[in-house]
């Protein structure tokens, strides 16, 4: 059944960073017990199979002004900025350099962000015209993924480690007039009855460090084309609140499905950091981990939105015990996409999953919308 003791059933599919903070919203309501099913789960923390473990989670600027994304990174960035007193997250001073003239006090995210400035001369590293100082935020996915699942076990919110390859197969779990959210990832790709080919992944290839020099965060504007390199700095709070380690990137590769591990991507990394923070290449430099993920993208931007769907009458995919009536394979199920978020999923987690519950709510309560 869709509902027990009144509620409303809510199968997340995915755990990914989005799938979790759905999860985190929606379970703020009585109303809705909510599973979380996913063939990657929180603990999988080595994992390929998914992109939050390997994620720099900061917030940083990406791309031109979208109203609506903007309001996404807006509730994230305040959120986050919240969570620093926790020590789940840290602020760090932020340096943002660019190779060409720009109104730097025009830029979008000038309100965002805390204490922006236009930078001085002398702080441009050498063959930078231009660039911009503000304090950031971010978050370290090896202890933000387990203390958001902490909180949703407390919450009674059930985990399932299953693959799912259908529709039909996620609609049942959900059940006849439930709840699906679809925060798949790369696999919205796949998922049968579902498939959106305008999702992609991009490679991205990133080193962790521990240097405590290294505690401004530091980036350059994307380049151009599919490969392009990424270079950025990131400080980011250890998983054990003490401290911070700081990431090194990157690679931004479009349509590259390969995580295998790149020695000649490692190295081009390291001189591009080097050149922007000296300290990279300080003796006490350590390197911990070199991290290969991919991002999962959408040509179009990201995907949050609400449509009913027909729920298979045939059940053939569920085990015996799972079976159920043909009563109850009946009606439809609400599907609510939150996938395509590419690099930027840690930054819109909180305003996307405020937005995909308001669409929850609104198609199951429309007269209280």
């Amino acid at each position: 059944m869709s509902s027990e003791a009144g509620k409303t059933q809510v199968v997340v599919l995915g755990a990914g960073v989005i799938g979790l903070t759905v999860a985190h919203v929606l379970s703020e309501n009585p109303k809705y017990k909510v599973k979380v099913v996913a063939r990657d789960l929180p603990e999988d923390l080595d994992s390929q199979g998914f992109a939050s473990p390997w994620a720099g989670a900061n917030w940083s600027p990406m791309g031109e002004y979208n109203e609506r994304t903007y309001r996404w990174e807006k509730t994230t960035f305040d959120k986050f900025w919240d969570m620093i007193s926790s020590g789940l997250a840290i602020a760090s001073p932020s340096r943002v350099f660019y190779d060409e003239r720009k109104d730097l006090n025009a830029m979008w995210y000038k309100d965002l962000v805390r204490e922006f400035r236009v930078l001085g001369e002398n702080e441009l590293p050498a063959g930078f015209k231009r660039g911009v100082g503000f304090q950031t935020v971010s978050v370290c996915p090896v202890s933000y993924l387990p203390w958001i699942t902490k909180v949703l076990a407390s919450r009674g919110v059930e985990f399932a480690r299953k693959k799912v390859a259908s529709y039909g197969e996620a609609a049942a779990l959900a059940g006849a007039n439930g709840v699906l959210i679809n925060a798949t990832g790369l696999g919205a790709r796949s998922l049968i009855g579902l498939e959106d080919k305008d999702v992609y992944p991009i490679r991205g290839q990133t080193i962790v460090v521990e240097n405590p020099k290294l505690n401004e965060f530091l980036c350059t504007e994307l380049g151009a084309g599919d490969s392009a390199d990424a270079t950025y700095i990131i400080p980011r709070p250890w998983s054990n609140a003490i401290g911070f380690t700081t990431i090194l990137g990157g690679k931004y590769q479009r349509d590259n499905w390969d995580t295998s591990f790149s020695p000649e991507d490692a190295r081009g990394i390291l001189e591009r950091c080097t050149a922007l923070a000296p300290a990279v290449a300080d003796k006490e430099t350590r390197i911990l981990k070199h991290n290969v993920g991919l991002r999962p993208a959408r040509r179009g931007g990201p995907r949050v939105e609400a449509e009913w769907v027909d729920l298979p009458r045939k059940t053939e995919w569920l085990t015996h015990e799972e079976h159920a009536s043909e009563n109850d394979t009946k009606g439809t199920v609400l599907v609510v996409h939150a996938y395509g978020f590419g690099p930027a999923g840690y930054q819109m987690s909180w305003g996307a999953a405020e937005e995909v519950r308001s669409l929850v709510d609104a198609h199951l309560n429309p007269n209280q919308a």
